[in-house]
């Protein structure tokens, strides 16, 4: 694996001071942050109702694409709850979007792609993602995001923003399977009859997504997640062998840089300590796995994010807040507790729930 060498520029928001000490920072670095932070996964679109306006005739991955519309997206969740970060919105096949492929988000099917990679001439003939140094024709594709990224911490101060990219597996079995699938069969088949094209295809989707996640924090990011919809349905011995090594070759393309690191697996409870050791710094924890718990199969050594149950969203009041202070006080036994989401926000979500948890976690986090 290769070794990259790098700073942050000077301008960058956390290399001149602006996000290096806010509460979000802090929680992910395991210092005590002024408050406890909170922001939540898919904040940035779905259920807000400015977001539906903003959206309004335009195809998602236009959205994505489209530097203005993904920063004023990126930026509406902060501006109505008043989170401590901005997700920087995006899909996760916007990298393979950019590389070239042909891929598309089929509204209420999800990403479907021209045609899908099962072999190694699959493989073989998927777009040159190039090296940023030769501004080859995907690092070029790029500019994009950079614009976007650079559009949206100009106007949010000392909020950090985290960037943001899908996990290799999870790219992969899209990949592989060319459309969503419920149990991602095919790419679980091709894992084990031909390992070498999964082994190069995991290859290539780790350095896009690699690629994306420095792209961001090159032009401001200040934190990145990487977040896997599938591996839970991996075995630990199976994540290891033929996840962890896509999963660490994406991170390492930021771990150069001083910024964190969050890696997360929707109902990956048993994988967090192997998902640690592919170089995160943070964990996600999903709502299945108490936090309390995650902390002592980590055995203390890193910051946790999480894990709120997003079935309660729509609970009475009493009930979401008896669980979202059992969450504060589970989450306290870590280095770092970040409130999130033990998911994503469901797009029916009322946004009054959202701001009651932030209130609730800034008066009593």
């Amino acid at each position: 694996m290769t070794v990259l060498t790098g700073s942050l520029p000077a301008a960058h928001p956390k290399a001149a001071g602006l996000t290096s000490d806010a509460p979000l920072i802090a929680a992910y670095e395991g210092r005590t942050p002024a408050h406890r932070p909170v922001w939540f996964m898919r904040q940035a679109g779905r259920s807000l109702p400015e977001y539906l306006a903003a959206r309004e005739g335009t195809a998602m991955l236009d959205a994505c694409l489209t530097p203005e519309l993904a920063s004023e997206i990126t930026l509406q969740p902060v501006r109505r709850y008043g989170v401590d970060a901005a997700i920087f919105f995006s899909d996760i096949v916007v990298p393979m979007k950019v590389a070239g492929v042909g891929v598309e988000i089929a509204p209420g099917v999800g990403p479907v792609f021209d045609r899908p990679i099962r072999t190694m001439a699959d493989v073989d003939a998927l777009p040159d993602l190039g090296v940023a140094a030769d501004r080859g024709a995907f690092d070029s594709g790029l500019d994009k995001i950079r614009q976007a990224v650079e559009l949206t911490v100009a106007e949010l101060g000392n909020t950090p923003l985290i960037g943001f990219a899908g996990a290799p597996f999870t790219l992969a079995a899209y990949m592989v399977e060319g459309k969503p699938s419920r149990d991602h069969l095919a790419a679980r088949e091709l894992m084990f009859t031909a390992p070498d094209v999964w082994d190069a295809l995991t290859t290539w989707t780790a350095t896009a997504a690699g690629l994306f996640l420095r792209a961001q924090v090159m032009a401001g990011a200040s934190a990145v997640q990487l977040f896997d919809s599938w591996a839970g349905s991996l075995s630990v011995e199976d994540y290891v062998a033929h996840c962890a090594p896509g999963s660490a070759l994406a991170l390492n393309y930021v771990a150069d840089l001083p910024v964190p690191r969050v890696h997360f697996a929707a109902n990956g409870g048993h994988l967090l300590p192997a998902m640690a050791d592919a170089g995160a710094t943070v964990l996600g924890v999903d709502y299945r796995t108490p936090l309390d718990e995650a902390n002592a199969m980590l055995g203390g050594r890193f910051p946790l994010q999480g894990n709120i149950n997003p079935a309660l969203l729509p609970a009475p009041a009493d009930m979401l807040e008896a669980h979202v202070t059992d969450v504060l006080r589970r989450g306290a036994e870590a280095p770092g507790h970040v409130v999130n989401l033990g998911h994503g926000v469901p797009p029916h979500t009322n946004p009054d729930s959202l701001q009651r948890i932030v209130d609730l976690v800034h008066v009593n986090g």
